[in-house]
């Protein structure tokens, strides 16, 4: 099935994981994807490996807090592609810290990468398409829905992701602009941001990763495969109808 032929697609934090699990499934699908991440070598070694299959895709290098590049990117991709069909802000990071172990510092820069980045996207996006139609889906995350001591910042900022899309939402369609958001909520997956951050535990990494796998009913932390393709519906017709609407796709974690 292809989906998405003709089509532009923007992946923030693409390089790997999630983002480049999705980037591999969109270009499969006929679209033409760009990948865009803090570590371009890392972001040009995914999109050659793209390309290696015979498919489209660049990359970029962007820090996802800045204002003033999005434009550029977005104006970049118009250029390229002739618009900007579907924006995926996926790029994210997170630690595991309690309140009162977490600096300002850190909370600022999580908001900054987690929060103000998708705020900085969605907004650049509905100006390049609200007038032709367009899709974006915001990653958040159960952290969103259930609250964990450890990571209070990554639970703020997620959550903020998930208000924040639904106002947009809202907004585009009744001002009858063809521009559709929605939020995907991932579950544990296994995602080198997942694993570093509870690698950072040290001595309690083992004992928090085992009480996590037993939380989740379906036994185990989700491929990023079994993310991506909840996502690509998301972006795609299929949805056609969903408005402002969170997307759980965790094993179960959230059902218990």
């Amino acid at each position: 099935m292809m989906r998405f032929t003709g089509k532009s697609v923007l992946i923030t934090g693409a390089a790997r994981g999630i983002g480049l699990a999705a980037a591999q499934e969109f270009a499969r699908e006929g679209a033409s994807v760009t990948i865009t991440d803090i570590d371009l070598d890392e972001a040009e070694a995914a999109a050659a490996a793209i390309r290696g299959e015979g498919l489209k895709a660049e990359a970029r290098r962007q820090d996802v807090a800045d204002e003033a590049a999005w434009d550029a990117l977005i104006a970049d991709i118009a250029a390229r592609d002739g618009g900007l069909d579907i924006l995926v802000n996926n790029a994210g990071m997170g630690f595991l810290k309690s309140v009162v172990d977490t600096g300002l510092a850190e909370w600022r820069r999580l908001m900054a990468v987690n929060l103000e980045s998708v705020f900085l996207g969605t907004r650049a996006a509905i100006k390049a398409m609200k007038d032709k139609g367009g899709v974006i889906v915001n990653v958040a995350s159960i952290a969103a829905n259930v609250a964990e001591p450890l990571f209070p910042a990554y639970n703020a900022s997620k959550a903020g992701v998930a208000m924040f899309t639904k106002a947009a939402a809202v907004d585009c369609a009744r001002k009858g602009w063809p521009v559709r958001i929605n939020s995907l909520h991932p579950g544990y997956c296994e995602t080198k941001l997942v694993v570093d951050a509870v690698g950072a535990l040290g001595d309690e990494a083992a004992g928090f990763a085992a009480a996590t796998a037993a939380a989740i009913p379906m036994g185990r932390m989700a491929t990023p495969y079994e993310i991506a393709r909840p996502l690509l519906f998301l972006a795609s017709d299929d949805a056609a109808y969903m408005c402002g609407n969170e997307l759980i796709v965790d094993g179960g974690y959230t059902a218990v």
